[in-house]
């Protein structure tokens, strides 16, 4: 049996941190300090993904359908392998058409000295005839835990270990905290796998949930190639079109970014493969690989890095969206 637990925090002050998402590593670190030894080695931590407490409805791919309420403040129920992304698509396929998804992407900014930071609300006017001229989101991050095999007994972590956490930068002075929000274990080798196993074997994408490590300037740690498994040759880009460099090896066409990793007062490079981009998929077991994306691949997907997610390449696109020339239907 292969178990995560779901874990959905509310952010309780300013978060002075990654913009896009509260890295794994953090997360991590955070956590372990409040487990013991054995625990913190068998330990895995998703990166958390910044979730609206806002109203909305299951997504077409989702096991329930209809009006959810205010999902974004609790966990939806799992029973199928799309479940589990409800709130890791940055679609945010869940918020009622009536919200403002693009609003819902970024983080309103406070100032505290000469340090920025981000709300952990966000507040939008409302019309004049309403009671209260204005209403407040609230902010919450999902992620979630899983651990070695042999290790089950530790999940599910307790709430007082989860609970009142911090991450990102300053806090020391109460910044970055998070409360308990929701918990709950889900159990992959029981989950439905229907939609992939019903599609064609050559029919599915790739989406990459957080970046996916090549090199890294942390001790131990291998270069990794892009996987063989993923079909972002330059015939076929996922993204813009493959050129040749100049020293003659042919580009891939992957979006690279370099981003850090803090290990104590060490702080290491570390050159990734992009979150966001969608690539061709070309292997042959789909259900395996599928699971192996939400306990993710490579160097440091101990701390969040090589999540990815697998969907049929025919159907679950953005509406609005055209296709990218390569691959059917564009990025997701």
């Amino acid at each position: 049996m292969t178990s995560i637990q779901q874990v959905l925090f509310e952010l309780d002050g300013s978060y002075l941190g990654h913009p896009y998402f509260v890295t794994g590593n953090a997360l991590f670190n955070a956590i372990t300090r409040r487990v013991d030894d054995e625990a913190a080695r068998a330990l895995h931590v998703s990166h958390g993904v910044f979730v609206p407490g806002e109203y909305g409805e299951y997504p077409a791919a989702h096991s329930q359908s209809g009006y959810a309420g205010k999902l974004g403040q609790s966990l939806p129920d799992v029973e199928t392998y799309d479940d589990l992304f409800v709130f890791r698509d940055v679609a945010q396929r869940w918020l009622l058409e009536s919200r403002p998804r693009d609003a819902h992407n970024v983080h309103d900014l406070e100032r505290h000295g000469d340090r920025v930071a981000f709300a952990p609300a966000c507040f939008f006017g409302r019309p004049a005839e309403q009671r209260n001229s204005k209403r407040s989101v609230q902010w919450f991050v999902h992620c979630y835990l899983h651990t070695d095999r042999g290790t089950d007994d530790v999940l599910p972590l307790a709430e007082d270990v989860l609970d009142g956490i911090r991450v990102g930068g300053a806090r020391n002075y109460g910044f970055g905290r998070l409360s308990l929000a929701d918990s709950q274990i889900v159990d992959l080798d029981a989950l439905d796998y229907g939609r992939l196993t019903d599609a064609a074997s050559d029919a599915y994408v790739l989406e990459l949930v957080s970046p996916y490590v090549l090199s890294s300037a942390c001790p131990g740690a291998d270069d990794q190639s892009v996987p063989w498994w993923w079909d972002a040759s330059p015939e076929t880009p996922p993204i813009g079109t493959g050129t040749v460099a100049t020293d003659g090896r042919r580009d891939d066409g992957l979006r690279r970014r370099e981003t850090r990793l803090v290990d104590g007062g060490e702080t290491y490079r570390v050159e990734t493969a992009d979150h966001g981009q969608v690539v061709g998929y070309a292997g042959s077991e789909p259900v395996a690989t599928a699971q192996n994306g939400v306990v993710r691949v490579g160097t440091h997907a101990k701390y969040g890095f090589g999540e990815f997610r697998l969907r049929p390449a025919s159907v679950d696109r953005v509406p609005g969206r055209g296709a990218v020339e390569g691959v059917a239907g564009g990025e997701m």
